[in-house]
């Protein structure tokens, strides 16, 4: 639509004419996206991007849908015949369609008070875990992994919903559906074998052609599971490929001042793909001519190519080790020859005219990307990731707070704006817990308890319960609306659910207890429609039903056993549990902060781990081999 009709004149003077043309960034203004989504929902039956809407000077919206051409085409009405009948229709009997907008946000406004009084009481339940995963199976691609038919996305919180009930429930099958799924977009298109990281989705069902756009929120998602499923399986392969998305992500998407960028575009020279895609030609001149023929024989390239005339590198005639066996060679020799090879093309590619990068750092991606690196951190025992992660933390700390605290959503050169919206806050206190766990540094944990309290303050539906998009203090549109269903991104209130479950058990606060319960609850309600379109309400709901758990690890910081403890915890799987370090000394305030902590003493002037489940413990550890034992029984299926 911008190619063929807002860069046209021909539009252009006609909107100039007799409209005000608004263009939303949808990552700044989602609240805007979601409310008039849900009117073109409503008038339509469905949605999608791009998304056109006609409001009255009121913001009443009156009209809506999708793409359209510029002019009428294949029974589809073009833009400049819906722009001519409007104000053909505005200027006889404009009150016809006020009336129009009036109605259609009172049905949205009825609409929007069902979903908000959803009784929270009978809001999920185990029953409705042991559903999710039943619908899954029936979706589930066998073949190539995923779900459903193309196009394929890669939704990776589904993922680790069916990791985490794998490993609760003993369910060997989902855990299979995750490691086929996680091995075919990695050997896909989609996973980008030369620079790395991941497009934003498959357009087709094998996972070749991917849409080439490259945003932040999936490779920390996508981080996060591959570390997950390492964590689980202990399969290098896994662990190898989170790190290659962080090498992607701290190389070519981490600013000067250390906060993440939003994406990079599909197109580059008009052309989508063109960056990414080769020749057998261009490999040649990249790799010489023997070794263009072995990298065409692994990756799969065609003299015809694979992607309208080009080449997108593949690995779906099998994995690195497969391919060893296929070809008669030696499994390491072969993935040195890879790196050789992948190292060359880079090169060769980075002289590339690149795609545009949006260099948007927005708040709420970046809390995903803290905490994706915080878990790398952690489960790779590699302080470097934690580095980046506090790096950025510190940037969102200091340059997109007001001075008043308020949490700010965007930021673009030198410029801080838009009151934060729920995501922000939300996805930043998951980033802040996992860096505390990451570090054992209190100030992260501080500054998640200063979040939350302003999520509470600012978000809260008191009567209800949950959180609605935008705080109180928010633009004030036609109608005030709260996000429960996962989409590319988890559900604000979904992870609030679960990072506030978590703060409670690090606080021993009932009260906030009760708020993660309630809000659990509301979504519950609503996800009992459709279970797997909630999957990180599942993932709260999982935690909540296991109880609070809690490892606190006591002693004095030089201690060496009381560091390999920590790393023992940091590497094992435990989504149900909390981590806190009760660092004995001069300069940790964590006793301050948590004043429960006291008595949790080292035993003796010794390492100690105490292990407790509703705020009973078990009898203190100082044995590093007993803290083994414990994690392996906690990691083993139940």
């Amino acid at each position: 639509m911008e190619r063929e009709s807002f860069e046209d004149h021909e539009v252009a003077q006609l909107l100039n004419e007799s409209y005000v043309a608004i263009k939303v960034d949808r990552e700044e203004r989602p609240d805007i996206d979601a409310l008039y989504m849900s009117v073109c929902q409503a008038l339509t039956g469905s949605g999608g991007w791009p998304l056109t809407v006609l409001l009255t000077p009121e913001k009443k919206p009156f009209y809506a849908g999708t793409y359209f051409p510029k002019r009428r085409m294949m029974g589809r009405l073009g833009l400049m015949d819906i722009l001519e009948q409007i104000r053909t229709k505005w200027e006889q009997d404009g009150s016809a369609l006020d009336k129009l907008g009036d109605d259609l946000l009172a049905e949205l406004q009825t609409a929007e008070r069902k979903n908000r009084e959803g009784d929270a009481a009978s809001g999920g339940g185990e029953a409705l875990l042991h559903e999710a995963f039943q619908l899954y199976q029936r979706q589930f691609d066998e073949q190539y992994g995923g779900f459903g038919n193309a196009p394929k996305f890669p939704s990776p919180h589904n993922l680790s919903y069916l990791l985490a009930y794998s490993q609760t429930y003993d369910a060997p099958e989902a855990l299979q559906m995750v490691e086929t799924t996680l091995e075919a977009m990695f050997r896909g298109g989609m996973y980008d074998h030369v620079g790395y990281g991941f497009s934003r989705y498959s357009t087709d069902r094998e996972w070749l052609v991917p849409h080439f756009e490259k945003m932040l929120y999936d490779n920390a998602l996508l981080a996060q599971v591959y570390l997950e499923a390492y964590q689980i399986t202990q399969k290098p392969l896994y662990a190898e490929i989170a790190e290659s998305v962080f090498t992607y992500v701290l190389r070519d998407m981490t600013s000067a001042e250390g906060g993440f960028y939003s994406a990079e575009d599909a197109d580059s020279e008009g052309e989508e793909g063109k960056f990414y895609t080769f020749s057998r030609e261009e490999i040649e001149e990249a790799l010489g001519l023997e070794d263009m023929h072995s990298y065409c024989k692994v990756y799969g390239i065609t003299p015809e190519g694979n992607f309208e005339g080009k080449n997108i590198s593949n690995l779906l005639l099998g994995l690195p080790d497969e391919q060893a066996e296929r070809l008669g060679m030696n499994p390491l020799g072969l993935k040195t020859r890879m790196e050789e090879w992948r190292e060359k093309l880079f090169a060769y590619r980075e002289q590339r005219i690149h795609p545009l990068k949006d260099d948007k750092v927005l708040t709420a991606w970046n809390g995903l990307m803290i905490a994706a690196l915080a878990k790398g951190a952690k489960v790779l025992q590699k302080p470097e990731y934690a580095k980046a992660a506090t790096a950025a933390a510190e940037f969102i700390w200091k340059q997109l707070r007001r001075e008043d605290g308020r949490l700010l959503a965007r930021y673009r050169d030198g410029q801080a704006a838009l009151p934060g919206y729920v995501d922000d806050y939300a996805f930043m206190i998951f980033g802040l817990t996992e860096l505390y766990e990451a570090t054992a540094q209190a100030m992260h944990l501080e500054r998640a308890l200063i979040l939350k309290d302003g999520l509470l303050e600012l978000f809260s539906d008191q009567e209800a319960g949950g959180f609605f998009f935008t705080g109180t203090d928010g633009e004030q549109l036609p109608l005030r609306t709260k996000e429960f269903y996962d989409g590319a991104m988890p559900s604000g209130n979904a992870v609030a659910a679960k990072v506030l479950w978590k703060l409670a058990s690090i606080t021993q606060d009932a009260g906030l207890k009760a708020v993660a319960e309630r809000t659990a609850g509301v979504i519950g309600a609503a996800a009992s429609s459709y279970p797997p379109g909630y999957a990180m309400y599942l993932q709260a709901l999982l935690v909540m039903l296991g109880g609070g758990k809690e490892w606190v690890l006591s002693g004095k910081k030089e201690d060496a056993n009381l560091h390999h403890m920590l790393a023992q915890v940091q590497q094992a799987y435990l989504p149900d549990a909390v981590l806190l370090v009760n660092w004995q000394g001069e300069g940790e305030p964590l006793v301050k902060l948590l004043p429960h902590l006291a008595d949790k003493p080292p035993i003796g002037g010794q390492a100690t781990a105490y292990v407790c489940r509703d705020f009973a413990c078990r009898e203190p550890i100082t044995n590093i081999e007993a803290v083994r034992e414990l994690l392996a029984a906690a990691n083993a299926p139940q």
